[in-house]
């Protein structure tokens, strides 16, 4: 699917079918204020602080993320600035938008159990995947990692019976997730999902790959970008590592094409074994502000 088609179809769901009636969370200002400031040659950490610090709860969580496990410092961290020169600019600006969306997003957590934490260790896994391959940004692969299913939530929030289809998706044999979403809804958490993401104002290849990673016909397809293309099959990847670590079963979307993403990314059956050892204590550390 090319990409002025994506766009346009995501543009014409938004605007005039069935995501119409779903509440969008608009863009944080702090985000958008975030955004501008990366988006200059040479980002300045001060004023990155300066946004990081103007909601006291963002920089607690922060704080509390620069000084988990997952980063092993000897020294605590005491304050944003100091978080933001351990972390880097873009590290910090991703750890932001996660908590921006999870700030963004309230659901009742007995309808999704440890969403967010599955959510963190599958943006954690495919920046792990992503640092093997050559030419690939890893905070976009991070933050796809923390956006490909957040249309489910969202459309928890404002679809009614979604939570109905929720438990029908998980349970059927006969067709895909997707699928049973369509049926009921005439709509996805791939099309919610991408909506948010282009809401947020995400790169367009995050949106992209959010909207297409239940399609793996992609991969064959050469009018797709071949970024979309590696991020769609690094989360499948990446979500059979984190159904590994939790002992949950793999989606059979994983037992169909796995062999397929393996091969479009070069990657063997034995090198996903390597990772599930090495990224293991970085799932253990997983912690959500």
């Amino acid at each position: 699917m090319p990409v002025r088609d994506l766009n346009r179809e995501l543009d014409a769901a938004r605007d005039a079918g069935p995501v119409k009636d779903i509440v969008i969370p608009p863009c944080p200002q702090l985000l958008v204020q975030l955004q501008n400031e990366l988006a200059q040659a040479d980002p300045n950490p001060s004023r990155v602080a300066d946004i990081a610090g103007g909601d006291v709860a963002m920089a607690a969580a922060l704080i509390k993320i620069a000084n988990s496990s997952l980063y092993a410092r000897r020294e605590p961290v005491n304050s944003v600035a100091q978080a933001i020169a351990m972390l880097g600019v873009k590290p910090t600006a991703t750890i932001l938008t996660g908590f921006l969306l999870r700030s963004a997003i309230r659901i009742d957590p007995t309808l999704i159990e440890h969403f967010w934490e599955s959510s963190t260790r599958r943006s954690l896994a495919m920046a792990h995947i992503a640092r093997q391959m050559y030419g690939l940004d890893v905070e976009v692969a991070k933050t796809c990692g923390l956006f490909f299913h957040v249309g489910i939530p969202v459309m928890l929030q404002g679809v009614r019976g979604y939570s109905g289809t929720l438990v029908e998706a998980l349970a059927r044999q006969d067709r895909t997730f997707i699928q049973t979403e369509n049926a009921a809804h005439r709509t996805d958490h791939a099309v919610v999902g991408a909506i948010v993401a282009k809401t947020w104002r995400l790169p367009q290849v995050v949106a992209h790959a959010v909207r297409l990673h239940h399609d793996f016909a992609v991969l064959a397809d050469a009018s797709v970008p071949l970024d979309v293309r590696q991020l769609v099959a690094i989360a499948a990847i990446a979500d059979h590592l984190v159904a590994s670590h939790e002992g949950v079963k793999d989606q059979r979307e994983w037992e169909k094409f796995g062999t397929t993403c393996l091969a479009f990314l070069q990657v063997g059956a034995g090198e996903v074994d390597t990772w599930v050892d090495e990224i293991y204590s970085v799932f253990e550390g997983v912690i959500v502000a």
